[in-house]
């Protein structure tokens, strides 16, 4: 299965964010997309199936538990892929962060010149 096709199912990029806070019993991933999505737990088993046998979560045993986490490895190629294409993002993004940092700023500056007028009043 392509990278893509994993990461397209929001199911799965659902469960890969709450992987990426940190590794995470089977149990509360389950309880968390049932609540959210509406889906079994036994769905949930097969998404979290295909996220180990794709490479993007590993799992571990412990004690009766099973411990998912990302594993960062595909994450990498994927953005790797993506690098090809950052061009088309990169500077609008850059633009749009100087326009907020300049708001910001002038916000500020506005800020502090209507301060002593207030008090003043």
């Amino acid at each position: 299965m392509h990278a893509f096709d994993v990461l397209g199912d929001p199911v799965r990029r659902r469960i890969l964010e709450l992987l990426a806070t940190g590794e995470q019993p089977a149990g509360a991933l389950s309880a968390v997309i049932r609540d959210e999505f509406g889906i079994s737990q036994p769905a949930v088993s097969q998404h979290l199936k295909v996220l180990r046998d794709n490479g993007f979560a590993t799992v571990r045993p412990d004690g009766t538990r099973r411990l998912y986490a990302v594993d960062p490895g595909p994450l990498r190629e994927v953005d790797g892929w993506l690098e090809h294409f950052r061009q088309f993002w990169t500077p609008p993004l850059a633009a749009l962060a100087t326009e907020l940092a300049r708001g910001r700023r002038e916000r500020r500056l506005r800020g502090s010149a209507d301060t002593p007028d207030e008090r003043n009043t």
